[in-house]
């Protein structure tokens, strides 16, 4: 009877911690989600201003009008470069400006902010090759062919060709719902190619930069490329039918923030890389984009207990983290 108690106990117990542990994510969600909200308003009031004042919004439309005239309604050339062309730019166009810096340690601007002190300091030069020729095969025989079914589908839409543009704030609307199906669909899509039988045949390809560098960030195995790389960023579109301007404008983010968070230099007023530069670090810790989900699963439980997670913010200076917020000393052996 004492033992039943016990059990009894113990179970009611780990409820209550899971539901804790459920409270404290879910309100840390709704924290995000309210601020986001504010965000969201602030920047309504402030397009709508600038849209009725500045003729914003008549400018790009008309140049997107003009676009499509001089295309001749050739729905899947302007598609290609909408989803294919503007976004390989975009991501060859920042991972130029930082492969400068990996490669000859210059300009020190970039390079005093590396989050890995001694690593890629050059880079490896072979293991670079490698890495550019597996991310170009990944883009023209895996990304670029997974655009054709998508065209398809987008075609079903009719707002995807529309020639009237979204409203800045439905764009909003939009890339607040991309990210969360991404976050969904990546964390979980992560988490399973971890899994020790797919890890060593699939992912174990994309740990070998134990200190990535922001081309790493579709260096992948080719079904990981698909199911982690590519469906989570394609699938929010195809499900709100989206406008290709939209489409191009989200593929373009969401390959300048994967490179980011690769890119192993924690540079003033862009995005915290710590979060995922730590998982490469550690394999075992910070699976997602946004973190909610790992601090529901608990994966990121090393991680809160670092300081690269007091280092985990939007640097607002010019001082490295590194200086301003240094590991502790090692133990001497």
């Amino acid at each position: 009877m004492k033992m039943e108690a016990d059990s009894g106990y113990s179970s009611s117990a780990e409820l209550q911690k899971q539901g804790k542990k459920l409270s404290h994510a879910l309100r840390i969600s709704a924290y995000v989600f309210s601020t986001g909200l504010l965000m969201f308003t602030a920047l309504v009031n402030s397009a709508s201003w600038f849209t009725q004042n500045i003729t914003l919004g008549n400018f790009w439309q008309t140049a997107w009008l003009e676009f499509y005239d001089h295309m001749e309604g050739d729905e899947w050339t302007i598609f290609l470069i909408g989803a294919a062309l503007v976004p390989a730019l975009a991501f060859w166009g920042f991972n130029g400006i930082l492969l400068v810096a990996d490669i000859t340690g210059k300009p020190t601007f970039i390079t005093r902010y590396r989050i890995q002190l001694g690593k890629n300091d050059p880079v490896d030069t072979k293991k670079l090759w490698k890495a550019i020729y597996t991310v170009l095969g990944n883009q023209f025989f895996i990304s670029f062919p997974m655009l054709v079914p998508m065209f398809y589908i987008m075609k079903w839409w009719d707002s995807t060709f529309s020639k009237e543009l979204p409203t800045f704030q439905w764009f909003l609307v939009e890339l607040s719902i991309f990210t969360v199906v991404e976050e969904i669909l990546f964390y979980y899509s992560h988490r399973l190619v971890h899994h020790p039988v797919l890890y060593k045949h699939i992912h174990k390809k994309h740990h070998e930069w134990t200190a990535p560098i922001g081309v790493v960030s579709i260096y992948a195995h080719p079904i990981e490329h698909i199911i982690s790389n590519t469906l989570p960023v394609m699938t929010g579109p195809m499900l709100m039918g989206s406008h290709i301007v939209s489409i191009s404008a989200w593929f373009s983010i969401a390959l300048v923030t994967t490179s980011i968070s690769h890119c192993g230099y924690h540079l003033p007023l862009l995005p915290s890389p710590e979060f995922h530069d730590f998982h490469h670090l550690k394999f075992n810790q910070c699976y997602g984009v946004l973190g909610v989900l790992d601090f529901l699963h608990g994966t990121d439980k090393m991680f809160r207990q670092t300081k690269a997670f007091e280092r985990h913010k939007v640097l607002l200076s010019l001082t490295p983290l590194s200086e301003s917020i240094p590991d502790p000393p090692k133990k001497d052996e």
